[in-house]
């Protein structure tokens, strides 16, 4: 039933934002030199690796590791990277990992493949078995500045009370949360 509607969801939202996604795509084009979108190496459901896509808010060249991780992150930033970053408009494309099955619109986000610490603690507790998303638990309560072992916790949690209703509750205050910029750094 999530598959089904996850893909009900992308379909409609790649419709109605195709439009926005055209301008976006145009927009880091003109502004920095290289490709539209970054296809990032991420770890999916039973720690497979898939390629997912966001609009490249990072200068090419940038070390493939967790923004938090970079000494000056800002001075990575495209012209319209922080704009894309703060207003979450970076995640768009993630929609395709949807429609393709790689994600889901609520799970654990998506590790990268170099976050080995965060990879064996989810792999410890079960969360490898859930499909990631585009947003989660963890990043509703915290996002960027939790640490592992926190995220994990609320990873956890989200394994145990995964339901329709916790879903729609996540993705309710996802949207809150990107209309009001919370826990966006970058």
């Amino acid at each position: 039933m999530k598959r089904i509607l996850d893909l009900l969801l992308a379909l409609a939202a790649a419709v109605v934002l195709a439009v926005p996604v055209l301008l976006v795509a145009i927009a880091v084009r003109l502004t920095s030199p290289g490709p539209a979108l970054y296809w990032s190496d991420r770890v999916g459901r039973h720690n497979k690796i898939f390629k997912m896509p966001k609009f490249r808010s990072m200068q090419v060249g940038t070390p493939a590791v967790a923004t938090h991780l970079l000494a000056d992150a800002n001075a990575h930033l495209t012209p319209v990277g922080s704009f894309l970053r703060k207003s979450s408009l970076d995640e768009l494309p993630q929609l395709w990992s949807i429609l393709a099955g790689d994600m889901s619109f609520v799970g654990p986000r998506p590790a990268l493949f170099n976050q080995h610490d965060l990879v064996e603690l989810r792999t410890r507790f079960g969360v490898h078995e859930l499909v990631p998303g585009l947003t989660g638990w963890a990043q509703v309560n915290g996002r960027d500045e939790l640490p592992i072992p926190d995220k994990v916790r609320l990873d956890v949690e989200y394994l145990q009370r995964q339901s329709l209703g916790f879903d729609l509750r996540i993705l309710w205050m996802t949207l809150v949360k990107v209309i009001r910029r919370d826990g966006i750094t970058h």
